[in-house]
């Protein structure tokens, strides 16, 4: 494994497991099975309803707690609430800290959410601060009216689109990305740009551990998802070959400035509005 050192003095691993989309016994399953395999980052969030799983994952790996570094996030229906949505939130990951807890979504109070979390820290409850989707406009609204740095942006990545411009923004704060769909939500064009076929073929590997290495490479944090313990075997075996300057410079050609996701005006209000019992998970 390979670390990215934050602008909090601490470090966090280069890959991990996603829990995005899994049911509780599926990240279960996919966590238990990463942890066998190299895996020492997993990613969970309150609105996946699948933090107890992945509680239990890490209780049943029997890796000593300061081994598994755990990212979540706050929802924004329970910013309101967001000192006692983060006790609720360690009580349902059965830990007593959090390595890396994000605001999920830019709808709500987040200034007021982040405070909180700065509180959380000066408590020992969480050891790093990041946010999800913010834009750049955003994020220095939280970085004006707050104290801490966000260590962590989570957002769309990929050679599609690499977030050139946000990285420079971020750069400033020694503030690293978490890439999600990391291998662009699986397109096929993508995967097989002919850069990445010609360099699977030179390396031994598959296109998609090309992508996932070229991340790493550029500074981002990579967590993809999967249900399949040979995938999550292959999503991790990244680490034992190393792109050149000049085939990262040929990767950055395929920059196509075309995401895959945008979130409506109306999704967002309807992250606001949605507020489901997140103890009720299973």
């Amino acid at each position: 494994m390979e670390y990215l050192n934050l602008n909090n003095g601490t470090k966090i691993p280069a890959a991990g497991i996603g829990t995005f989309l899994l049911q509780p016994d599926e990240a279960e399953a996919s966590c238990i099975a990463a942890l066998k395999n190299g895996y020492v980052l997993i990613d969970t969030a309150n609105a996946y309803m699948n933090e107890k799983a992945v509680g239990r994952a890490v209780k049943a790996s029997q890796k000593a707690r300061e081994d598994v570094y755990i990212s979540t996030k706050l929802w924004p229906s329970v910013y309101a609430t967001e000192d006692r949505a983060i006790d609720e939130t360690l009580a349902r990951l059965d830990t007593d800290y959090i390595d890396l807890l994000f605001l999920h979504q830019p709808v709500g109070d987040y200034v007021g959410a982040y405070k909180a979390m700065e509180r959380a820290v000066q408590e020992g409850k969480v050891k790093s601060l990041g946010l999800s989707n913010f834009s750049e406009e955003q994020i220095k609204e939280i970085v004006d009216k707050t104290e801490m740095k966000p260590a962590v942006v989570q957002v769309e990545a990929h050679p599609y689109f690499p977030q050139t411009s946000l990285k420079n923004y971020l750069d400033r704060f020694g503030t690293v990305i978490m890439a999600w769909y990391p291998l662009g939500h699986g397109d096929k064009a993508l995967l097989k740009e002919p850069v990445f076929t010609k360099l699977a073929d030179k390396y031994g590997k598959s296109n998609a551990q090309i992508i996932l290495r070229w991340h790493t490479q550029v500074g981002n944090i990579v967590i993809p998802g999967s249900k399949n313990e040979e995938h999550i075997k292959d999503n991790i075996n990244i680490f034992d070959f190393a792109l050149t300057e000049e085939e990262i410079a040929e990767i950055a050609k395929v920059d196509k400035n075309v995401r895959y996701y945008t979130a409506s005006k109306e999704a967002l209000q309807g992250y606001l509005n949605f507020a489901p019992n997140f103890d009720e998970q299973k």
